[in-house]
């Protein structure tokens, strides 16, 4: 059975380079057998946005999904950073999506499948998650998604 860095390397994915953070906080947490992720954007260098606007307004539902594999990618870059390796990642486990949506827009769900799609793409059925979508008046830098995780790891 292919490691989760293989099934990585196999999808032709190449993660970008991790946030600096640089405030009063850590964008991942262990804790017992589970890895926190805090909420990670499209963001790529110095935090800038990589994509922005709403759904519904500046973004169709496939650019939307696309900004949430991008930030899937994010979440997995800080994550591979925190653990030196994917290859702990026993499932992932919960997911909540943060879509910005213009007034009118009620699907933030079909957005997220971005993320959850990709997920099950480099975890397999580990990837397979509870989650919500909710969609927000206003994100960080008119970003279009915002994505907090939880994964399970090895002891």
């Amino acid at each position: 059975m292919p490691s989760n860095e293989d099934r990585l390397a196999a999808l032709g994915v190449t993660l970008p380079p991790p946030f600096r953070d640089e405030a009063n906080r850590v964008r991942a947490l262990r804790s017992g057998i589970h890895v926190y992720m805090a909420g990670h954007g499209p963001l790529g260098p110095g935090n800038v946005p990589i994509v922005s606007g709403k759904l519904g307004r500046e973004l169709s539902i496939e650019q939307g999904r696309e900004a949430a594999r991008l930030t899937g990618l994010c979440c997995l870059s800080t994550l591979r950073t925190y653990l030196g390796t994917l290859d702990p990642v026993v499932r992932v486990v919960r997911v909540v999506g943060f879509i910005n949506c213009a007034p009118g827009f009620n699907t933030p769900s079909d957005v997220l499948h971005g993320f959850s799609d990709l997920m099950v793409e480099v975890f397999g059925e580990a990837g397979r998650h509870t989650r919500s979508a909710i969609g927000v008046a206003e994100l960080y830098a008119d970003i279009p998604v915002e994505i907090e995780a939880l994964f399970e790891v090895t002891p």
